[in-house]
């Protein structure tokens, strides 16, 4: 009974085919696909990698922003203000990310990745231009606010590969961010201040000598602006059926016998509260306490490090802690 269940909802799958649909263009274009989806996989991983870049891009070089920005009246404070910059981000993100997933799920997957690129284009190019420090911590905090790119690309990455490629989608999405937690620091410490560093290419009359901290924001966003081109023609993941819309007349028919037929895997307790899922409880705050550790060493290590030593840090340049934070990462 299980086996002639399947068969037909396969069947159904393949005639209740509404040509107007998105995701069911996409679901076409799965069965029709064979062999490895390199070109998915490739779209998925930029999109996490442009999105995850910035956030650890600053830490090499928080400190001395801090410091040129002229808001801490004591070498000491510097620290106390620069984890005010370093948190704005994720507090952004902490309070929308929720939101995002639902415009997701009712507008589109696509809608979300396409706004959350643009506003690392936008507001990470503003962070490296900032000329005070409540201009540094607004932009950051706006990045964080329109991460959703990061929400929906997990959803999307389970709808456009076939199921035996999902866990390949899915992995791809946590090794591009690795990638981003290695590459970010890399590109904050050894561009961070390019006129002292490569006084032979950069002159301190320049734009990236007047804000010593454009040069990696605008790498980043550049990068995130071609991703942001080559998103427009990646198809649409969600459904969106239209009751006028069906390709096949006898598609009601077929759905009213599949709905008939017994359901062994009838959906029980549907409105459970979330917070009673003990599974996805344990999961988010076994996520939380591994990312807690994880950006509290990114930001304290990257303050202390580069404090100087006669303050009790280790003195190390942008590009040193760049190294250590690339390589941890």
């Amino acid at each position: 009974m299980a086996q002639d269940q399947d068969q037909c909802s396969e069947s159904l799958l393949i005639n209740e085919y509404y040509p107007d649909c998105p995701g069911c263009k996409v679901d076409r274009y799965k069965n029709s696909q064979r062999g490895y989806p390199f070109r998915d996989l490739i779209f998925v991983w930029i999109v996490v990698l442009s999105c995850a870049l910035p956030i650890l891009s600053l830490f090499p070089f928080l400190y001395f922003m801090i410091r040129d920005l002229n808001i801490a009246e004591r070498e000491e404070d510097i620290g106390f203000y620069a984890g005010f910059v370093g948190a704005s981000y994720m507090l952004g993100r902490a309070l929308v990310s929720v939101f995002w997933g639902i415009v997701s799920d009712r507008y589109g997957r696509k809608p979300v990745i396409v706004i959350g690129l643009f506003t690392v284009v936008i507001f990470n190019t503003l962070f490296g231009l900032s000329l005070n420090y409540w201009m540094a911590i607004s932009t950051r905090f706006l990045i964080g606010c329109f991460s959703g790119a990061l929400v929906a690309i997990r959803a999307y990455a389970t709808e456009l590969f076939r199921d035996e490629y999902q866990a390949l989608g899915l992995s791809t999405v946590a090794t591009a961010w690795g990638i981003g937690l290695i590459i970010g620091p890399a590109v904050g410490g050894f561009l961070a201040q390019p006129a002292e560093k490569y006084p032979n290419i950069f002159s301190k009359n320049s734009i990236f000598g007047r804000f010593p901290y454009f040069l990696p924001c605008f790498a980043i966003s550049v990068l995130a602006f071609v991703v942001l081109i080559i998103s427009l023609w990646f198809p649409e993941t969600l459904h969106k059926h239209n009751g006028n819309n069906k390709s096949n007349s006898d598609s009601v028919e077929e759905l009213e016998t599949i709905s008939s037929l017994p359901d062994t895997n009838e959906k029980k307790n549907s409105k459970k509260s979330l917070f009673k899922n003990w599974p996805l409880m344990s999961s988010i705050i076994g996520y939380c306490i591994f990312s807690l550790h994880d950006m509290a060493y990114s930001e304290i290590f990257s303050l202390w490090a580069v404090s100087p030593k006669k303050l009790g840090g280790l003195g190390f340049s942008t590009e040193e802690v760049g190294v250590v934070l690339a390589i941890s990462g």
